[in-house]
């Protein structure tokens, strides 16, 4: 698994540090110069920010593309971006007033603006339940993307609920995708992180902030590197879950997902 360290700090992406990155739009946005990398990174769309906020998108998909091909072409080494999706907690529909399946069509719509455009955007499945994402699967098939053949497709709405068995059931549902899990904490990466093909978390800030190093002459490490490398070290030498009996083929993990939602004892 690909692990991209999730840094406010855009600065980061020329330092010495050597692990990739995950870094904000809106972060790149409030700095003029933008300088070449020294690591492979990827670009947050920021959109549970924006939508949080204005409860829709008012970035268009014409600026956000003109932003991605500067970062390739003025930072370099960016390996993807992600889309401006529909986040679907219940917060976020609360805020739009649309329902999961608007914000599930929209993503797509996204997706697809965004590729004809000319940028490179991972596709994003979204959803609340199981079942929304195995049926935005096949959204995507009626559109004309087959996510299996993608080196990488993204899982969203799932951070704020990975302690629950539900958020295992919906990775394992949809193998054999190669998943990118947005803002993974310790105990997801522990408990599903094999499954995924990468991931991202700014968890560390968070910790750094409560927990600071005692060796650290600073009162907060949220802001520090070596606090967030040590952080991901830990995450990455966490346990690896087995399979329970899924498979590499999502019709068949359909009926599965059925079962585990029915009996969640038994996951």
């Amino acid at each position: 698994m690909k692990f991209y360290l999730g840094t406010h700090r855009p600065h980061w992406l020329r330092t010495l540090v050597d692990v990739p990155l995950f870094v904000s739009i809106r972060r790149l946005r409030v700095i003029k110069s933008w300088r070449p990398a020294t690591t492979s990174w990827a670009l947050d769309s920021g959109g549970f920010t924006e939508i949080g906020q204005h409860g829709e998108w008012r970035t268009s998909a014409h600026k956000y593309a003109a932003e991605i091909s500067r970062a390739r072409d003025e930072i370099g080494l960016m390996d993807w971006a992600a889309p401006q999706d529909w986040m679907c907690e219940p917060q976020m529909l609360t805020k739009t007033g649309l329902t999961v399946q608007e914000h599930q069509r929209r993503t797509i719509v996204n997706y697809l603006d965004l590729k004809t455009l000319g940028v490179d955007v991972i596709p994003v499945l979204q959803g609340w339940r199981p079942d929304d994402y195995l049926r935005h699967v096949d959204q995507y098939t009626a559109a004309g993307v087959d996510l299996e053949t993608l080196p990488t497709v993204g899982l969203g709405s799932v951070c704020r609920r990975q302690a629950t068995g539900e958020a295992f059931t919906i990775v394992q549902s949809l193998q054999p995708l190669r998943l990118h899990g947005f803002g993974m904490k310790k105990g997801a990466i522990a408990q599903f992180g094999s499954l995924l093909a990468s991931c991202d978390s700014m968890a560390w800030s968070f910790g750094g902030r409560k927990n600071p190093d005692d060796n650290c002459p600073k009162k907060a490490c949220n802001n520090c590197m070596h606090y967030a490398l040590n952080w991901r070290d830990e995450a990455l030498s966490s346990g690896r879950p087995s399979l329970f009996g899924w498979t590499g083929d999502i019709a068949a993990n359909r009926v599965l997902a059925a079962l585990v939602i029915a009996t969640p004892g038994e996951t």
